[in-house]
């Protein structure tokens, strides 16, 4: 009799020992532990993740950036490591204007320039303009140097501030863009074909058409 009570003593001792043990593992149960940390770790309601976007409009884009060398002195590598006009003489696109920026003497004039923007037109956007005309403003000083410096703002414009702006040129005159993302307009004519790409000193719109300014 003895020993039986002894026993059931004993079962009942070890009962309750188990009793806090199993109360512990329920609170340490795995899915509880896994939504508390999902719970943790995820996005605030309406937190947007960061968009590629920004960092995209960092890079130059146009559909001509395609024909820009993929290395050397003409590649956009190269031309940030040079001043704008010295980064332009290096690519094959751009000839006819480093021509006729040397013909007007703004050679020095571009390259200790700081902080501009240029736009700067290629060779097919000067073979618009009927050969007797060009060759009659390559010929005149005066002219070729008033029509240059309208290509050229006292700032370096960001894609951002294409999207609807009026700047001020070397020349005194004013050009407007209008644009969005990757396509963008200079006075409701020129195109961008390649933008947003860098010099030492400045940054480079490559456009289809010459800019001419306000007689």
């Amino acid at each position: 009799m003895n020993t039986l009570r002894i026993r059931r003593v004993a079962v009942a001792v070890a009962a309750a020992a188990a009793l806090p043990l199993g109360l512990t593992a329920c609170s340490d149960d795995p899915a509880t532990s896994t939504s508390d940390a999902a719970s943790t770790t995820a996005p605030e309601e309406g937190q947007s993740q960061p968009s590629d976007d920004v960092a995209a409009m960092d890079k130059p884009f146009g559909s001509a950036c395609a024909s820009v060398p993929k290395e050397g002195a003409g590649s956009f590598e190269g031309m940030g490591k040079d001043p704008v006009a010295t980064a332009a003489s290096n690519n094959p696109a751009l000839s006819t204007l480093v021509s006729a920026v040397k013909k007007a003497g703004l050679v020095d004039t571009l390259n200790s320039a700081q902080d501009i923007t240029v736009f700067a037109p290629t060779n097919d956007a000067f073979a618009k303009i009927p050969k007797a005309d060009l060759d009659k403003v390559l010929n005149d000083k005066a002219t070729l140097t008033k029509i240059l410096t309208y290509h050229v703002v006292g700032q370096k414009l960001t894609p951002k501030q294409l999207e609807s702006g009026s700047f001020e040129t070397l020349q005194k005159g004013t050009v407007t863009t209008t644009g969005l993302g990757e396509s963008y307009e200079v006075n409701g004519a020129s195109n961008v074909v390649c933008g947003n790409v860098p010099t030492a000193n400045a940054t480079v719109y490559i456009v289809d058409t010459v800019l001419m300014p306000p007689k």
